[in-house]
Parts: structure tokens; C-alpha cells; sequence
């Protein structure tokens, strides 16, 4: 078994990575941080894993013996799987209680695989920045097509929107789009995807650590808009490029397959999230605007005669796990 977090040497960063089940992804990823990491004195890996039961620890800890990576790579192996926030938090909570200040952490998913200069760029962006509380990559496909990466809170017309699909309206709507279109340059944003997501340690300091509640999605959404309520802005860096092979520990993003029905710990995570930040009415006017666009959107793809591209049982699923169902308890 790989040593655990050594909190007694200065870390200048951070990296924090939670494994489930995906072991052979996140030794790719290892592999990939090598040299990126002995670019940077001071920084350190530690990797979470979220209690996969399939061997995954013991295959990341042979790789750890194997490649000698024990200088600046430690396996933390959780008791249970309390989701993306707990396992993140696992990492960084030891890290904030260290009498020796870590400067940054760099939260990175298993199944990205990081380009060259990847977090050097993030990490220079925020030490010329100290304003900015947190920064995101340009996350990309292997053939280096971009992915969304930068986004908008979640509102109510931005829900309308998404449910209704119609390019008239979505024109119309475009500053509410959560899903803006994808710049080439740096830019302030609302909030950045959690696989690769750099943070400041003063934030943490200012608003406390990702919220364990949500089991899995809106956790990073949530942190940054807490973070953004606190003075902190959240910028995108397009200079830091990491490849993203989306949904392979949860399988709900990856749209190289055919949709899956949501999970409902996806609907729990947004309910959470309105309701938290916003309140019944506000939530219950999200949802309406959700259901009733997708309703719309649902009868003119049949007379339009359109694919059905749409996970399973989506709109009854999205219904009976809405505030007026569930009600409005968090």
C-alpha cells in the first residue's frame, strides 16, 4: 500500500484525484502528471479512492511501486463512497489543517489525461491573478476538439431553454444559456467543470470545503457560485489544455454512447442546488420552465419527425423527482 499524505513538507500544489472503479484511467492520468509535476517544486498527488471494491487500489498502488512514483504520489483508500465532494474533501481537508499552507489545489478527474504545460498554465494564471479564486481548462477530445468547459449558473430561463431546443428562442435566451459558446481566450466566468479546477486556498479558507450533500453533480457549480457570493471570481484559461474522456466513471455525460436513464442522485444533486441557493419558489419556477419546454420540444420532434436522442423516461423521471413532487427539504 502506497504512503499516505505527507503534510509535513511545503506543498506548493496540490492535486487531488478520486478514482472509482476506473483504475486504468487514473494510472493514464499518473502517467501523464509525471513530468508535468516534476516541472513544479513543491507539488504533490494524492489520489482518493472512493471505496470501488474491483481491485482498483491494489492496481494504482502497484503502479505506484512499479513507475517509483512514491516522492509525489500517495494513495488514500476510503472507507465508503460518499461521492465526488467527500472524496475530493477526503485530500484537501488534511491540507487546510497542515501548519505549512498549501498555496493551490488542483481538483483533476481520473479520466483526463493532461496535455504538456497543462497546470503550470493554470498555476501561473493564478499567481499573476490573486484576485481570482478559481480557474478551469480548456478540456478537449483526443483529437483536441474543445468541450464545454465555461459556464453560466443554472436560472430559469436558462432551464427554460434547455428543455425547449428551439433556435429562436435559444437566440433570444443566449445570455441566460448556461451552455455559452466556447472562447479561445481567457475569460470570467461563472463557473468551471470540476475535471480540472484549480482553487485557491484562501477560498476554501473564506467559504469552506466542497459540500458533501451532493453525491454527485452541481458540487463544483454550488462551490463556485459560494465562492463567487464570497468575492471570488472564476475564470476560464483555454492555455491550459487537458483531454477529457467524458462520463467513464458515471457513464450520465458520455455522449460517445447511447444516453442512459438519469440516476437519481443527478435529479437529488439539482433539486439540492436550486433549493439551497435559491429557494422553493425559485426552484419550482426552474422546474416549470424545464418541463413545460420539454414538453413542447418533446411533441415537435415526434411531428418533426426528429431522433430521440433524450435519456430514457426523462421527463416522467425529471417530474416525479421535482420540488412538487419531492417537496422542498434539502
Amino acid at each position: 500500500m502506497s504512503n499516505m499524505v505527507q503534510l509535513d513538507q511545503a506543498t506548493t500544489l496540490l492535486v487531488v484525484v478520486l478514482n472509482y472503479r476506473t483504475a486504468a484511467l487514473t494510472i493514464d492520468c499518473l502517467h501523464a502528471l509525471a513530468e508535468e509535476i516534476s516541472a513544479i517544486p513543491g507539488s504533490y498527488v494524492v489520489v482518493t479512492d472512493n471505496a470501488s471494491g474491483d481491485g482498483s487500489v491494489e492496481k494504482i498502488a502497484a503502479a505506484i511501486d512499479t513507475n517509483q512514483w512514491h516522492e509525489w504520489v500517495a494513495l488514500m483508500p476510503l472507507e465508503h463512497n460518499g461521492g465526488f465532494a467527500f472524496g475530493n474533501n477526503a485530500a484537501i481537508r488534511p491540507a487546510l489543517e497542515s501548519t505549512i499552507p498549501c498555496p493551490y489545489v488542483l481538483l483533476l478527474n481520473p479520466d483526463t489525461v493532461i496535455r504538456p504545460g497543462a497546470v503550470k498554465a493554470l498555476l501561473d494564471f493564478m499567481h499573476e491573478q490573486p484576485e481570482v479564486g478559481i480557474a478551469g481548462s480548456r478540456l478537449e477530445d483526443l483529437d483536441t476538439t474543445s468541450q464545454q468547459s465555461a459556464f453560466r449558473f443554472p436560472n430559469v430561463l436558462g432551464e427554460l431553454d434547455f428543455g425547449l431546443r428551439l433556435g429562436i428562442a435559444s437566440k433570444l435566451l443566449a445570455q441566460w444559456a448556461v451552455v455559452p459558446q466556447v472562447a479561445d481566450h481567457p475569460h470570467q466566468t461563472d463557473w468551471v467543470a470540476g475535471a480540472s479546477m484549480m482553487i485557491r486556498r484562501e477560498v476554501f479558507d473564506s467559504i469552506g470545503l466542497l459540500d458533501e450533500s451532493y453525491f454527485m453533480y452541481f458540487e463544483e457549480v454550488d462551490f463556485c457560485l459560494r465562492a463567487h457570493r464570497a468575492g471570488w471570481s472564476c475564470w476560464y484559461v483555454p492555455q491550459s489544455h487537458v483531454v477529457h474522456f467524458v462520463g467513464q466513471s458515471s457513464g450520465v455525460t458520455d455522449s460517445k454512447r447511447p444516453p442512459k436513464r438519469m440516476p437519481t442522485y443527478w435529479f437529488d444533486s439539482r433539486r439540492r442546488y436550486f433549493l439551497k441557493n435559491h429557494g422553493w419558489l425559485y426552484a419550482a419556477l426552474a422546474d416549470a420552465a424545464w418541463l413545460s419546454g420539454f414538453t413542447l420540444w418533446r411533441w415537435r420532434r415526434v411531428i418533426q419527425r426528429k431522433p430521440d436522442t433524450d435519456p430514457p423516461k426523462i421527463w416522467s423521471d425529471f417530474l416525479l423527482n421535482s420540488v412538487f413532487v419531492r417537496g422542498g427539504q434539502i
